[in-house]
C-alpha cells in the first residue's frame, strides 16, 4: 500500500498522537500525518494538502467536528475522502448528524487499535 495521508483534527495534542499511534498499530505504517487543533485549522490544511483520510473529534472549541464536516462538503474540500468522527458516549446524537453531513464512520473513545483497524482501514482500502 502506498503512503496514506491522514488529517487528524482534535483540540488535544495528546489525543492526536494517540490517534496516530492507533492508525500505525492498525497497520497503516506508510502514514503521513497532518495535525490540526481545530476545525478551522483543519480546513486550512485541506485547502493546501491532499489527504486520503480525515479523523476528527466532535467536541472542539471554535468549530466543532460537525461544523467541520459540513464545511468540508460545503467548500468541496477533499471530495470522496472518508471522514471518521471520534466521539465520546455522550455525543451519540452528534454522530448521527455527522453521518448525515457526510462522515463515513466513527470510533468511540476510548478506542483500541483493533477498533481502528475494523472501522477505518476498510474506508482507506476502498478509496
Amino acid at each position: 500500500m502506498s503512503d496514506v495521508r491522514a488529517l487528524i483534527v482534535d483540540d488535544s495534542s495528546v489525543m492526536r498522537k494517540i490517534v496516530e499511534r492507533a492508525l500505525r498499530q492498525a497497520g497503516l505504517n506508510a502514514l503521513i500525518v497532518h495535525e490540526a487543533g481545530s476545525g478551522t485549522e483543519g480546513l486550512d490544511i485541506l485547502k493546501a494538502q491532499q489527504v486520503d483520510l480525515i479523523l476528527s473529534d466532535i467536541n472542539m472549541p471554535s468549530m466543532d467536528g460537525l461544523e467541520f464536516v459540513r464545511q468540508i462538503r460545503a467548500q468541496n474540500l477533499a471530495p470522496g475522502v472518508p471522514v471518521v468522527m471520534i466521539t465520546t458516549e455522550s455525543s451519540e446524537e452528534h454522530v448521527k448528524q455527522a453521518i448525515q453531513a457526510g462522515a463515513r464512520g466513527y470510533i468511540r473513545k476510548p478506542f483500541t487499535a483493533e477498533q481502528v483497524k475494523e472501522r477505518v482501514l476498510p474506508l482507506v482500502q476502498a478509496a
